[in-house]
């Protein structure tokens, strides 16, 4: 079996990184693959590095139509067993008519114009397949499967080098700074929890805006811009909680970071949340941009050791149970080898 991925975005977000950590888990594995990405994707050295075939060149082409050509050639000297489309724009790219079997992989719920011409669908919670079905997928070509994380375990970062005192309640968020990620409501809560401070791991469109809000409230000492991190395991290790404060968010692979860390979650109740937190069991859910609620629930888990405790155990049983890289790996090679039977049967 040959897979041929193509992953066209060049950012480092949730997506990205999810698809891309699948590829190196199936390479692994030992899965036959070749893989298009786009030049500047901050990964390819790293894939390249482990033996992985990346191809770039497909991507370096600004004009759609001449991408699709050279992938079109590039399919007809690979000759791919199926290929893997990750997000609207690689199905957008791939070419239609090439016989061999297409997979749309999607990370939210936008409409499946763009998938028009894949052939298979795979969702990353079961409401988002579900969907697909409603909008005219057929049933027997739809799947879920879901995310696996990729945070190794390492030693905490050190507080003191980031300006945060020892005993001070970490509250952790791994996210773009971006409006759908509700980190405004995180920082209106702030002042009602005047020990916690605040680790923001990421960048993003509102740096600025999130710097003023924080001078405005008056916590901009204990609110900590660390950018883009490597270092997730080191940053979880340290934190006392993992806070997810989206106002839309699909999935939530930061659910995963937290569970397979140990690390109790708060969150808010967008869509992966609220499919995958029971509330006081495996994490904390309240009202999206409800700071009052957001506050209250970080407070009940710092003042409650028990309650921390029995969260995070809840959250690492529900991780090892189905969400491991192991399990989820498995799961893609079935899907792939179930692609590739039909298309032969």
């Amino acid at each position: 079996m040959r897979v041929l991925h193509v992953m066209a975005a060049k950012g480092n977000g949730g997506a990205e990184l999810y698809a891309t950590d699948v590829m190196c888990s199936l390479h692994e594995a030992g899965l036959e693959q070749s893989v298009v990405m786009h030049p500047a994707a901050p990964r390819v050295p790293a894939m390249r590095a482990a033996g992985m075939d990346v191809q770039t060149a497909p991507l370096r082409l600004p004009f759609r139509p001449a991408a699709r050509h050279a992938l079109r050639r590039l399919i007809g000297r690979i000759r791919p067993d199926l290929i893997h489309c990750w997000l609207r724009r690689a199905a957008e790219i791939v070419p239609a008519g090439t016989g061999v079997p297409v997979i749309g992989w999607f990370g939210n719920y936008k409409d499946l114009r763009a998938f028009a011409h894949c052939d298979w669908f795979v969702g990353c919670t079961a409401d988002m397949a579900a969907s697909m079905v409603a909008r005219g997928a057929p049933a027997d070509r739809v799947a879920y499967i879901p995310t696996f994380p990729s945070v190794k375990p390492q030693p905490p970062v050190s507080r003191l080098a980031l300006d945060t005192p020892p005993d001070a309640p970490v509250l952790l968020v791994l996210s773009r700074l971006h409006p759908a990620k509700g980190l405004e409501t995180l920082l209106e809560a702030l002042p009602a929890l005047p020990r916690c401070h605040v680790w923001l791991a990421g960048e993003g469109e509102l740096r600025a805006a999130l710097s003023a809000q924080a001078a405005r409230l008056g916590v901009v000492e204990r609110v900590h811009f660390l950018g883009w991190r490597s270092d997730r395991g080191a940053l979880l290790a340290a934190a006392d909680l993992c806070v997810l404060p989206s106002r839309y968010e699909p999935f939530g692979t930061v659910i995963l970071d937290a569970w397979s860390a140990r690390v109790p979650l708060v969150a808010c109740a967008a869509d992966g949340p609220r499919a995958h937190i029971r509330n006081g069991q495996n994490g904390m859910l309240v009202p999206i941009d409800d700071a009052p609620a957001l506050a209250a629930a970080i407070r009940a888990v710092i003042d409650d050791p028990a309650l921390a405790a029995r969260i995070a155990a809840g959250g690492t049983c529900d991780y090892e149970a189905g969400f491991t890289p192991q399990a989820v790996t498995n799961q893609w090679l079935a899907f792939y080898d179930r692609v590739i039977k039909t298309k032969n049967g």
